[in-house]
C-alpha cells in the first residue's frame, strides 16, 4: 500500500489536532488577529508543521470552525437525542449552541473575517450533519407533543442566526431571546 493511500500518520494527526486546539483558544481570545506563527508556538510545533496542515490562516479558521460544528453535531446526537427527555432535545441543543457561540465569539469573528461576510454558519458536510441532527430533534420533540407541527430545520437555523447576531453585537440577552423563541415554538394545546 502506498503512503498516499493510507491515512495520515498518527503523529501528524496528533499535531493537526494540537494546532486546531491551540488555534481555537487563540481565536476565542483574540479573533482574527492571530497569526500562524503564534498558533505554532501555542501548539508546540514548528511553523512549517502548521503550514503543512493549513496553507493559510483562512484554511486554519475554516478547519477550527468545522471542528466546532462537528462538536455541536456530536452533542446533538449524544446528549440531545440520546440523553435528553423526549420533548426537550431541541431546547437543549439551542441552549448548547448559544453557550458555544457566547464562548467562541472570537472564533466566530475570525470566521466572518476569513469569509468576508457576516455570519459563521456551517457549510458543506458540516451543514448537512447539523441539519440531519436538527431534523431528528424536531421529529422527536414533535412526536413528544412539545413542538409545533410546522417547525422546520430552516426555522431553527433562523433562530440560531438570531442568537448569533445577538451574541456577536451584544444587543441583548441571548438566553431571554431563546426563551421567547422556544415559547413560540411550543405546541399549543386547545
Amino acid at each position: 500500500m502506498s503512503s498516499s493511500a493510507r491515512g495520515p500518520r498518527a503523529d501528524a494527526e496528533r499535531n493537526r489536532l494540537r494546532i486546531l486546539e491551540a488555534a481555537r483558544e487563540l481565536f476565542t481570545e483574540r479573533g482574527d488577529e492571530v497569526q500562524l506563527p503564534e498558533v505554532a508556538r501555542a501548539a508546540g510545533v514548528g511553523v512549517g508543521t502548521v503550514y503543512r496542515h493549513f496553507a493559510s490562516q483562512r484554511e486554519l479558521v475554516e478547519a477550527a470552525a468545522e471542528r466546532r460544528f462537528a462538536e455541536i453535531a456530536e452533542f446533538a446526537g449524544t446528549v440531545c437525542l440520546a440523553e435528553a427527555e423526549p420533548g426537550q432535545g431541541l431546547a437543549r441543543y439551542l441552549h448548547h449552541v448559544g453557550e458555544v457561540l457566547a464562548t467562541d465569539r472570537g472564533l466566530s469573528a475570525a470566521v466572518e473575517a476569513a469569509r468576508g461576510t457576516a455570519g459563521s454558519e456551517p457549510r458543506g458536510d458540516a451543514r448537512r450533519r447539523l441539519e440531519s441532527a436538527v431534523a431528528a430533534l424536531i421529529e422527536r420533540d414533535r412526536s413528544a407533543g412539545t413542538l409545533r407541527a410546522d417547525c422546520t430545520v430552516g426555522d431553527v437555523y433562523l433562530l440560531v442566526g438570531a442568537l448569533s447576531a445577538t451574541i456577536r453585537t451584544g444587543s441583548g440577552d441571548w438566553r431571554r431571546l431563546l426563551e421567547i423563541a422556544l415559547a413560540g415554538l411550543a405546541a399549543t394545546t386547545v
